[in-house]
């Protein structure tokens, strides 16, 4: 695809290998160390055409979530090979979100940084939890966060 890039704080990288790409990765500095979260979605077929897309989620708004991928690519997010949806909350302590979960479906939540609560759990930076059999989530950040929520078929 000949795409090179580096990747910065807020931004988001997406690709689909598909029929076969050749990828590497490496942090471009030699003193500062790198923080970045690498996650993968099973596509939902194979033999799809290689894709690369970068969304930046540096000026998202806090206290309100951000869909950063779906399967259609609605409402600005990256299309995606996957019936999943990505979302992002940026979070102020004493913020709260809230996502409804329709039957059948599951959720995978990642707090990226921070703590928060989520429906009453206490969550840090680094922790995940997957979620099914629920209606509702609500997150209440306990100190400055943000986080991740994978709303999945």
């Amino acid at each position: 695809m000949g795409n090179g890039r580096v990747i910065r704080t807020g931004e988001v990288q997406y690709m689909a290998a598909g029929t076969g790409v050749q990828h590497s990765e490496f942090n471009p500095s030699e003193k500062n160390p790198v923080h970045l979260l690498q996650i993968w979605i099973q596509p939902d077929r194979k033999g799809a055409k290689p894709r690369y897309e970068e969304k930046s989620m540096v000026r998202a708004q806090t206290g309100v979530w951000h869909l950063v991928a779906s399967k259609s690519g609605r409402d600005g997010s990256i299309a995606i090979n996957q019936d999943a949806e990505l979302l992002l909350a940026k979070l102020e302590s004493g913020d709260t979100v809230e996502h409804s979960l329709p039957p059948q479906r599951q959720a995978w939540i990642h707090v990226a940084e921070g703590a928060v609560e989520l429906n009453g759990q206490k969550l840090n930076a680094g922790d995940a939890v997957a979620v099914s059999e629920e209606t509702k989530l609500k997150l209440t950040a306990t100190g400055k966060s943000q986080v991740l929520l994978f709303d999945l078929n």
